[in-house]
């Protein structure tokens, strides 16, 4: 399989010397972790720079998107249906289409759909920016969510595809690197917001605020032109390219659509990753009603918001090394899902306190948690379940599936918001829990004691 060659490979290094005995099959080289695991375990340049892509992707993004529904409805004067309508389909735009820029990066390598994508994101910035009219904020809107749609499969596919090179090369498990990807995005999505306000009170206002998104994304773009390496595109085997191949027609003998969308393992993967999401999007939903309810506001839910923040930035990284130690990716995942759970049903449970907001807290914390266990996991089950060519394909098509569901969950979990506290709350936590079941039928994946399992793509 052709696959492009990063900016740090195991051959800038000796090999170990159970990798140069010949190591089996679906097994880790353990020696040199076991030498030196400071070292072994230290991301490459590569992987540092799609790392930092993600920090600078949510700053830029996050200094813009808080304050769009305020601009929409106070500055433009925009009906609040409307706002909706807006909102939504840039949430279309992206989420949905994550699969069509998954699809491309397999086709044409990551390196030109990132730099189409950041080069998309910053012209839709520039013309929000000085959109005026619904029609021209409409399309803004959905070239920047289209641009996301491009560029985020990209970076994720082969954020996951070097940390399993990583670990093949290293042994370190390839949640570390997963969880640091996560980590750093949560730093984007925390320092961004800063920016956008900082920009808002000297008195720039929204333009201000769009232009230093877009300015970000410049440093993105010229980053990435000058440091991602050229890519063959992995959906092309480097043996179809051989004069003597004979099976060169092999490869594409099964749709890579099909393969994906059939492969049973996968969709259970992408059902459980669907009960995470239809559950964190309760932070936009059912949260602020709870907060309102408790404290008469909404004054406090940003504080909450911030909180979580701070805990994947902080604690992100050590739970990962812990967790992908000691226990197989299925099982982080069930856990972390179990973990969301519990945090929707300590909302009733939990005692009013301070303010009133120990509810939301407890569901704030514990929802957090779940999610710094099995958002890694999930991230990290993927390459065991699909074949490489189709990293990209099946990165996008967990989050356009994902997406389909939150926007069928939402219309569900909405209903419930007038039903009495504990059938709203324990309907909720039913959700995750569902997930976590379904999270026990995968196969356990690679990591923690299970190093030497390879799942079989169905």
């Amino acid at each position: 399989m052709a696959s492009h060659e990063p900016a740090h490979t195991a051959a800038d290094e000796p090999a170990p010397a159970d990798a140069r005995a010949g190591t089996p099959a679906g097994e880790r080289p353990r020696l040199r972790p076991r030498l030196c695991p400071r070292l072994a375990s230290a991301p490459t340049p590569y992987l540092r720079l799609l790392t930092a892509t993600q920090f600078a992707f949510n700053i830029g993004f996050y200094a813009v998107l808080p304050y769009l529904a305020t601009h929409l409805g106070g500055g433009l004067g925009m009906a609040g249906w409307l706002v909706g309508l807006v909102l939504g389909l840039r949430t279309f735009s992206q989420q949905g289409l994550f699969v069509v820029g998954g699809a491309l990066t397999d086709r044409y390598g990551p390196r030109p759909v990132v730099l189409a994508g950041c080069t998309l994101r910053i012209a839709g910035f520039g013309w929000l920016a000085f959109a005026g009219s619904t029609a021209t904020v409409i399309a803004a809107v959905l070239l920047i969510g289209f641009a996301a749609a491009l560029f985020s499969p990209a970076v994720e596919s082969e954020a996951a595809r070097e940390a399993v090179r990583h670990e093949r090369d290293t042994g370190a498990p390839r949640a570390h690197v997963l969880a640091l990807f996560s980590a750093a995005g949560q730093a984007g999505a925390f320092i961004g917001p800063l920016l956008g306000s900082l920009l808002l009170l000297l008195g720039g206002g929204f333009r201000a605020a769009c232009l230093a998104g877009a300015a970000v994304f410049v440093g993105v773009l010229a980053g990435h032109a000058r440091l991602m390496p050229r890519a063959a595109p992995v959906s092309e085997p480097a043996d179809a390219r051989a004069p003597d191949a004979v099976t060169r027609t092999a490869p594409r003998a099964r749709s890579p659509w099909r393969a994906v969308f059939t492969n049973r393992a996968f969709l259970l993967l992408c059902l459980a990753y669907s009960s995470y999401l239809v559950a964190y999007n309760q932070l936009y939903l059912s949260l602020p009603v709870e907060v309102e309810r408790a404290t008469g506001s909404g004054a406090a839910l940003g504080w909450l918001f911030a909180l979580s923040s701070l805990l994947v930035v902080v604690a992100q990284v050590p739970l990962t090394r812990l967790s992908a130690r000691r226990i197989a990716p299925r099982t982080a995942l069930a856990t972390g899902l179990g973990t969301v759970a519990a945090g929707f049903a300590a909302v009733p449970l939990a005692p009013a306190g301070p303010g009133g907001l120990l509810p939301g807290a407890a569901l704030v914390v514990l929802l957090t948690l779940g999610q710094m266990l099995l958002v890694p996991a999930a991230r990290g089950l993927v390459p065991d379940l699909v074949e490489d060519r189709q990293l990209g394909l099946a990165t996008g098509a967990l989050s356009s599936v994902s997406g389909i569901a939150v926007l069928a969950g939402s219309a569900a979990t909405g209903a419930l918001l007038d039903a009495p506290a504990p059938v709203r709350w324990a309907a909720l936590a039913a959700v995750p829990l569902a997930g976590a079941a379904l999270a026990f039928t995968l196969p356990a994946g690679r990591g923690g004691k299970d190093r030497g399992t390879r799942a079989v793509a169905g």
